[in-house]
């Protein structure tokens, strides 16, 4: 129908696109390099991992992989490290020239690397110790090529040198030697690759700080370089240059070196800590250096990563844990006291982590990437310069670059990862964009490229493209169009006067769209106020939402709308019969109030009459019209005040069709709730639910959308599934006939 597509659908060219069916692994950072084993050798990765570091942190940069091979990076650069061609540092996202078909990526403290599909290996930034192997000391804006390497399946850097991994299991490394971290060479530095001597059947490398590591196939961590706090974790405080083997560590499938500490994540899901212990980055409970490993007190971990002082973990249930240092907000607890045991770092959903010197990221199961800590440079990519004591979204749209489903009353929309756009379903007000009347059975690309974002409304479809421009099609009686006309439109026309647009959504009636400057601008049908500019007047071209600043997310119901400010707090506006912009009363709204008792939210959608917000903890609060068990806490009163839905924990993203909610859980999974007379719930039945039930059948869910009496899913291999009413073929799979259960639409 015409929800707040932002988690789930949206596609922008400034997204850290690694889409969700990948195996994943994060890290490789300047004093964070996690080190995961590539998929050779009949060794499988551990669930919710894999071999690509898609993102990486330096000191005060951050970099990440595009799905389609480009890089982007953030933050200080004032050695070139972003690659841009320039030397300004920048708050949000830009290309790294040059540079296609990467599939990973590593940072130093003010350098950083990419690794081709051709297995060649590419730097940029600082070069003062030779860490970008070109055989030179001299610093490059621009990616340059590590000369005399090939056949890479894996790279890593420290502070000032750097590590790759070759598809023949030896291991080379270049940069600065004053530790001993390239290898057991009299140079200080070496400014080309040399071979590491004495490791075979190597899997995969990190390195960290003054210190490099390799895991061999048979589990087992080997470690050099510097190890003034027994950082090697060989039990004693040696610097040494050979390869050594760490201490009763087996059966390893991650690590992670922080600037002098390490951490491993062992096969049985166990977190393992060595080293440097000044700030409690070791997390068992002191504040000892240790010189061989000692165990986390956590269990059943994914994934686990170090900082320069501090650490990460996320466990099976999607939770993210922190500890060590909290000077620079870096914990994510929205305090600045540091921890020597793991805490919650107040953010649910992990995938991978990333933890940097003063800040970290985190890459969730929705698809969106999150920061926190230190921001003077623009590290966390939020658009600001401002530390963040909680995470925040990273970019000014929640999107990775996957692909994104939408649906109208009796229509649905797809947008392809190429930008395309396909449609199916109902036609009669040209709502399929193609220019005729005939309904589609069956999807059908339609004449618009570029896309980055869909959604839509009753009858009318609206996409933002990737140059921040606006297109919308469909009925326009009441403006939805937003074309200065009410002519309806069978073809994209553009929304005018719109640009600078990072994320869009459509009510009933009428549509909303998000500035990247924090404004929020509205146009269509505005008879209980629901555009927000303190009228009732219905606008056929944008006009701005009083009194809106500092929003990150958008959402509109049938006729309310509602924005999500970056200080976690809600504003909700328009029709409010039934509560649904849950102020405490049922008076409508012509401009925005706060919605009450709601703080730490990361997510909002709107439903047709009710709203649904998730907050930090996993948890989904809701309020409104609530008559189907809609609002999913056991009962059917109404309520104009958030309350919590009931059992329901772990969640990532949320999605409400016209009396149906959806949630998607970290494990992939989905609950929804509420009406289901056609079988939008999915659950197999036709009986509304009060309380969340398990959709039928659907595993590996990364993005969910809900239609007015129908509901879809697109999954981690790319596909997409639908479910209810089929009446006019919106669920794509070539029929008419409702489905109770998620049925696969029929992309091509």
């Amino acid at each position: 129908m015409f929800r707040n597509r932002s988690a789930a659908t949206s596609r922008s060219p400034l997204s850290w696109c690694l889409l969700l069916g990948l195996w994943l692994l994060m890290g490789c950072g300047e004093s964070t390099a996690t080190l995961e084993p590539p998929l050779r050798q009949g060794r499988a990765p551990l669930a919710g991992r894999g071999s690509a570091s898609r993102l990486s942190l330096g000191q005060y940069h951050s970099v990440g992989v595009h799905s389609d091979g480009t890089v982007w990076a953030w933050g200080y650069n004032r050695q070139g490290q972003l690659g841009n061609g320039q030397l300004t540092d920048s708050p949000t996202p830009v290309q790294v020239s040059q540079l296609t078909d990467a599939v990973a990526v590593a940072s130093g403290d003010y350098h950083s690397l990419a690794l081709r599909s051709d297995g060649t290996v590419w730097g940029w930034g600082d070069n003062y110790s030779g860490q970008l192997g070109t055989g030179t000391t001299s610093a490059s804006v621009q990616p340059v090529r590590v000369q005399s390497l090939t056949g890479v399946l894996a790279v890593g850097s420290g502070f000032s040198h750097s590590v790759a991994l070759r598809s023949d299991g030896t291991v080379w490394a270049w940069g600065d030697n004053r530790y001993k971290q390239v290898g057991p060479h009299s140079a200080t530095s070496n400014a080309l690759p040399i071979q590491v001597p004495g490791l075979r059947e190597v899997i995969a490398v990190a390195a960290g700080g003054n210190t490099s590591l390799a895991l061999r196939a048979d589990g087992t961590l080997w470690a050099w370089g510097d190890n003034r706090s027994g950082q090697l974790g060989d039990g004693t405080v040696t610097t040494r240059g050979q390869p050594a083997q760490v201490l009763g560590l087996t059966g390893v499938a991650t690590v992670s070196a922080g600037a002098s500490h390490c951490v491993a994540l062992r096969s049985d899901g166990t977190a393992w800590a060595w080293g440097l212990n000044a700030t409690g980055q070791l997390g068992d409970g002191t504040v000892t250096n240790r010189a061989t490993p000692v165990q986390v007190p956590l269990t059943e971990v994914m994934a686990v990563v170090a900082g320069n002082y501090h650490s990460l973990a996320v466990r099976s249930d999607g939770a993210v844990w922190a500890w060590g240092d909290n000077r620079y907000r870096q914990l994510g607890n929205g305090t600045l006291t540091s921890s020597r045991v793991p805490i919650l770092a107040g953010l649910t959903g992990g995938v991978t982590l990333v933890a940097g010197f003063k800040h970290s990221l985190t890459l969730r199961a929705d698809g969106t990437v999150w920061a926190w800590g230190d921001n003077a440079f623009g590290q966390l990519g939020d658009s600001t310069f401002q530390p963040r004591m909680s995470p925040v979204r990273v970019g000014t749209t929640n999107t990775l670059g996957n692909p994104g489903v939408t649906s109208g009353q009796l229509h649905s929309v797809y947008l392809d990862a190429s930008g395309n756009v396909w449609s199916w379903g109902d036609n009669e007000s040209g709502q399929l964009g193609n220019g005729t009347g005939a309904d589609r059975l069956t999807p059908a690309l339609m004449g618009l490229s570029g896309a980055v974002s869909v959604t839509a409304g009753n009858k009318h479809t609206v996409v933002l493209k990737g140059d921040t421009t606006v297109w919308a099609w469909g009925v326009n009686s009441r403006g939805e169009v937003g074309d200065g006309s009410n002519v309806d439109r069978s073809q994209p026309v553009r929304v005018s006067t719109l640009t600078g647009i990072s994320a869009i959504t459509s009510g009933a009636l009428h549509s909303l769209a998000l500035r990247n400057d924090g404004t929020v601008w509205a146009w269509g049908f505005n008879r209980y106020g629901q555009l927000g500019d303190g009228s009732t007047a219905d606008r056929n071209v944008p006009v701005r939402v009083t009194g809106l600043t500092g929003v990150t997310a958008i959402a509109a119901g049938h006729s309310h709308s509602m924005a999500l400010r970056s200080d976690g707090t809600v504003w909700a506006w328009g029709y409010n019969f039934d509560g649904q912009i849950g102020s405490g009363t049922n008076a409508w709204h012509i401009v925005p109030v706060q919605v009450l008792g709601l703080t730490g939210v990361t997510s909002i959608i709107a439903g047709g009459y009710h709203s649904l917000a998730l907050r930090s903890d996993g948890t989904v609060w809701s309020w409104g019209y609530n008559g189907s068990g809609q609002l999913g806490n056991g009962s059917t009163l109404n309520l104009n005040a958030p309350g919590p839905v009931s059992n329901l924990t772990g969640v990532v993203s949320i999605a409400a069709g016209n009396f149906h909610s959806l949630a998607l859980r970290s494990d992939g999974t989905v609950r929804a709730w509420g009406f289901n007379f056609d079988g939008q719930l999915g659950d197999g039945l036709l009986e509304n639910r009060h309380v969340p039930v398990m959709v039928a059948g659907m595993s590996n869910a990364v993005a969910i959308i809900a239609g007015d009496h129908h509901s879809m899913a697109l999954r981690s291999d790319g596909t997409a599934w639908a479910w209810g009413y089929n009446g006019e073929g919106q669920l794509g799979d070539g029929t008419r006939d409702d489905r109770l259960i998620p049925t696969q639409v029929e992309m091509f």
